[in-house]
């Protein structure tokens, strides 16, 4: 719609390119929405999904040993973290936001089957998803922590209203948060550092916001810390006001922001190029107001099939999504498109079987 705002044809031509699965996707999954079968997908995703980042883990640890020993000393992990899953071709919260989605996948399969009473497949989903939990520490990204238990607070409160079987929901769940405590344990007690980054690093300096060049070495000190982020904030949000109406353009927003970092003399900033890492605030200053608005509405379709359909793993993608959205922008690369478009499609597939034929089971 505003592609006459790009001042760069290719670069325009670009960002269109990227969001060309969110037309196929609808097209040919929600068009074959009676082929779809939810559950039988789902499980095999998340099964598919462990054991090839596990094997990915265990790669990455023979080919290089020397950020694998950084594990085990528990130095440096946040550039660790960023090398594994850098090592095949992934950006580290984007893997997390997967994982995040997993390991909540997991967490329902086990409630569903605890209440079937099948002992092995409990078993099993018990295991992955203490594997899932595993990676998403060793990727060590702090959101992601908080998606999952989030998650699983959604499918315990959901699961609890629909069986109304409190005891067995709170075995299970009980059961959970001791070998979610275990690993987590265990991990921070190997890894000190972790204990200082979730404190003191992560919410330093915060009375510098928007005057990060006043603190020493910020590099450093600051590159992954909470008031780096909200002075990225700030200053999209003042680029995003200057352009409400219609925004600067899907090719030029980066370049603006960058700009506007020159213009304020915010060296730090300006030296490291940092995007929105928000992508309401990235959408917002490409479209204007109706990139907000569109944003908007693609991520809360999301909440309003988790609402109809009552599934807790709808409303536990809605707020891995949205919570990832809020400190990133996965709707600007190929992994945050793609597997929104899939799920969104997937679920409305679900939707539409739920929705249409009420008398039969959904499979």
């Amino acid at each position: 719609m505003f592609f006459w705002n790009n001042k760069s044809f290719i670069n325009g031509i670009k960002s269109i390119e990227k969001v060309v699965t969110l037309i196929i996707f609808p097209l040919i999954i929600v068009g074959n929405f009676k082929r779809v079968k939810f559950y039988k997908l789902l499980r095999s995703y998340t099964i598919i999904s462990i054991i090839i980042t596990f094997l990915l883990f265990i790669r990455f640890a023979i080919i290089s040993p020397k950020f694998f020993d950084v594990y085990l000393k528990g130095k440096e992990l946040w550039e660790s973290g960023y090398e594994f899953a850098k090592s095949f071709g992934m950006h580290a919260p984007a893997l997390n936001m997967h994982l995040s989605f997993i390991s909540i996948c997991c967490f329902w399969f086990l409630i569903e089957e605890l209440a079937e009473r099948k002992i092995i497949k409990t078993s099993l989903n018990l295991l992955l998803f203490g594997l899932s939990f595993f990676l998403i520490l060793i990727v060590n990204t702090r959101l992601a922590l908080m998606e999952v238990f989030v998650g699983v607070l959604v499918v315990i409160l959901l699961e609890a209203k629909k069986r109304a079987n409190f005891k067995k929901i709170f075995i299970v769940t009980f059961s959970t948060f001791i070998l979610i405590g275990v690993i987590f344990s265990f991990y921070l007690k190997n890894n000190p550092y972790m204990k200082e980054k979730y404190s003191k690093v992560t919410f330093a300096h915060m009375d510098k916001i928007g005057n990060l060049d006043s603190i020493e070495n910020p590099e450093s000190t600051i590159y992954n810390s909470l008031v780096t982020r909200l002075s990225i904030w700030k200053a999209s949000y003042e680029v995003a006001s200057e352009n409400l109406l219609y925004g600067v353009g899907a090719s030029d927003s980066n370049n603006e922001l960058f700009n506007y970092y020159k213009r304020t003399n915010q060296k730090f900033l300006e030296r490291n190029q940092f995007p929105p890492h928000n992508q309401f605030l990235n959408s917002t200053i490409k479209f204007g107001f109706l990139g907000f608005i569109v944003v908007f509405i693609y991520i809360f379709f999301i909440a309003y099939l988790g609402y109809k359909t009552t599934n807790p793993v709808l409303l536990s993608f809605f707020i891995i999504f949205l919570l990832s959205n809020l400190v990133d922008d996965f709707l600007i690369r190929f992994d945050g498109i793609v597997f929104s478009g899939f799920w969104i499609s997937i679920f409305t597939a679900y939707f539409l079987k739920n929705f249409l034929d009420k008398e039969r089971p959904i499979v």
